[in-house]
């Protein structure tokens, strides 16, 4: 039998779709703070939403006969005829917000307009009770309270408070990016996360992630026909190997569109490899009529009207802003001296920009050694992967492969690359920087489980900050990286002290090593089997000596044994080959001897 469904249903139904967790609620109220004329947006949580949710504003302020009607499905103040839908300026206008929340928690909201005083209205289960007289307050704040209390099916797939201030976080960020001029205040159970004052967008982006970044921003400022972008991208020191730093606004409400974010990976081809992200907040100001914004109730999905031109312009756009970068990377196609100064320079990220993670492995498992010095095109990395594990494994079988048959006599460095030794039957070629990885993942490895690594203790303690919700995330890493050789206090609420670091690391890495784990704790991937794992291959990858590092004859032979002391010495953590052998046959048969 089909019939209607009630009311008070069809709100919970729709809360689905507009209140997916506390940082929805909060991003919904946001904007009404903001549509409303505010120039000071104060936040307040306790238990990451869980428990309460306030938002309060310096705007325009309801009267109190507006306040009843302020929560009714369908009733606005920003739209009203359909014409109004293809001029969208402002950023709510469904008029379903409130009565979603309200529907799915206890509310209350209190609001005076600065022409009388101020009135509450309280709200349980989507309900309203009687109005109450209350103070001025010269704008509107909304409580939130018991976020779905009444549906406890969507309360229990709620993350951990932490996990969830950290959306809210995210929320608040995005929205003080894309407003600069307003201030926003963000306190968390009595703790203050951030509180900035009106400023320009460069210090904004300085107070709400980290100090340090205005001095690599590169500004973008486009103006083409009736579109007109601004804001900043991020240099290669910007560049993360996890995503949530790239902040793409459509007149300046938050997006997620694959294609835009799509043309500005493409301005960065050359400069960063797969599984780095670059930093960016971009602006895009459109007519109003060649986009639609009511795609989904989030509202977080767009269409253009010609997404094209927008992709090739924005695309062209930060190509310019990335100019300087570019002039300076060498072309491909130098002589072998160029590349290798290109890549192995002291520009951060470069030399892994143009590294291939495994083009020198072997497309036929029967295909000679020599071979590698002809590299085939690069494959997709999962096919590398496979291809180089099951070359190590042919290799850990070799009898030839024995560690008493390296000779640490006759040793040589090739191209500040490679270790070169002769063996019994032929000679043996070691990567010296995976073979270093692998020393140093197997260290780390034991380290988690009893001893801590050894540490040097810097002369000069260095300081670090970090955005709050990064350094929630670090407090739980901090356990890790004193096992693996750090030495770090907490210095205040966003900083660390490091006082000592690894022995094996080269002093000036220690920012980037941090950084790098705190990337790898939190986007949670899955390529290892636990995180301790995981830590230990990221730690051993940026600790150990680099292509490019000159090494004298005594520092080639300690590598080389203790390359041979560790459990599994042919192939590095990432599945990369540490050794590659030749036999006096295949080098007979190269100089045709028979």
């Amino acid at each position: 039998m089909i019939k209607a469904l009630s009311e008070d249903l069809r709100n919970k139904i729709s809360a689905g779709e507009v209140v997916e967790r506390p940082a929805s609620v909060v991003k919904e109220l946001i904007e009404n703070s903001i549509d409303a004329g505010s120039t000071e947006v104060s936040v307040v949580v306790e238990k990451g939403g869980h428990q309460t949710i306030q938002v309060r504003d310096n705007g325009h302020g309801m009267t109190p006969d507006q306040l009843p009607s302020s929560i009714l499905r369908y009733h606005t103040s920003k739209i009203a005829t359909l014409d109004d839908l293809f001029s969208i300026n402002t950023l709510g206008f469904r008029g379903e917000a409130l009565a979603s929340i309200a529907s799915v928690s206890e509310m209350s909201i209190l609001s005076s307009n600065g022409t009388g005083e101020g009135a509450e209205l309280p709200i349980i289960d989507g309900q309203a009770g009687d109005i109450l007289p209350a103070a001025q307050i010269g704008g509107t704040e909304i409580t939130i309270r018991n976020l779905f209390y009444n549906t406890p099916a969507r309360k229990k797939f709620l993350k951990t408070p932490r996990t969830e201030l950290r959306k809210i976080v995210d929320v608040v960020r995005r929205f003080g990016l894309a407003f600069p001029e307003i201030s926003f205040k963000l306190m968390s159970d009595d703790r203050l996360i951030f509180h900035v004052q009106a400023e320009n967008l460069e210090d904004r982006i300085d107070n709400m992630l980290d100090p340090t970044y205005s001095r690599n921003l590169l500004p973008l400022n486009l103006v083409k026909g009736d579109y007109a972008f601004s804001g900043f991208v991020g240099n290669l020191n910007l560049v993360r190997s996890r995503p949530g730093e790239q902040y793409l606004f459509l007149n300046r409400r938050f997006i997620k569109d694959r294609l835009m974010n799509t043309a500005v990976y493409g301005a960065y081809e050359s400069l960063v490899k797969r599984g780095e992200y670059p930093f960016f907040v971009i602006n895009l100001i459109l007519p109003t009529d060649q986009v639609d914004v009511n795609v989904h109730p989030m509202k977080t999905e767009v269409r253009f009207k010609d997404e094209w031109r927008v992709f090739h312009v924005l695309k062209a756009g930060v190509n310019d802003a990335l100019r300087t970068v570019l002039d300076t990377v060498p072309g491909f196609n130098q002589s072998f001296e160029s590349s290798s100064q290109a890549n192995f320079g002291n520009t951060p990220f470069l030399g892994q920009s143009f590294r291939p993670p495994a083009e020198t492995i072997p497309t036929n498992p029967n295909q000679s050694d020599m071979d590698f010095l002809n590299p085939k095109p690069i494959q997709p990395a999962q096919v590398n992967l496979e291809r180089a594990k099951d070359y190590a494994s042919k290799l850990a079988g070799a009898p030839t492969d024995a560690p008493d048959t390296i000779s640490t006599e006759n040793i040589w460095q090739i191209h500040k690359k490679y270790i070169v030794s002769e063996i019994n039957s032929g000679l043996v070629m070691i990567d010296q920087h995976v073979a270093h990885e692998r020393v140093l993942y197997e260290e780390a490895i034991k380290a988690f489980e009893s001893t801590s690594m050894a540490s040097q203790t810097m002369l000069f303690p260095e300081v670090l900050e970090f955005s709050p919700d990064d350094f929630d995330g670090l407090l739980d890493v901090l356990p890790y990286l004193e096992k693996i050789g750090f030495k770090i206090r907490k210095q205040d609420e966003t900083s660390i002290r490091i006082e000592a670091i690894p022995s094996e690391m080269a002093l000036g890495n220690e920012r980037t090593v941090i950084r790098e784990i705190l990337d790898n704790f939190l986007k949670e991937q899955k390529q290892y089997s636990s995180f301790q794992e995981g830590l230990a291959a990221m730690f051993a990858c940026k600790a150990a000596i680099k292509a490019g590092d000159s090494l004298t004859r005594e520092e080639m032979q300690e590598l080389v044994n203790r390359l041979f002391a560790t459990e599994h010495p042919y192939y590095c953590p990432h599945g990369r080959p540490i050794i590659v052998q030749m036999s006096l046959d295949e080098l007979d048969g190269r100089f045709e001897r028979h």
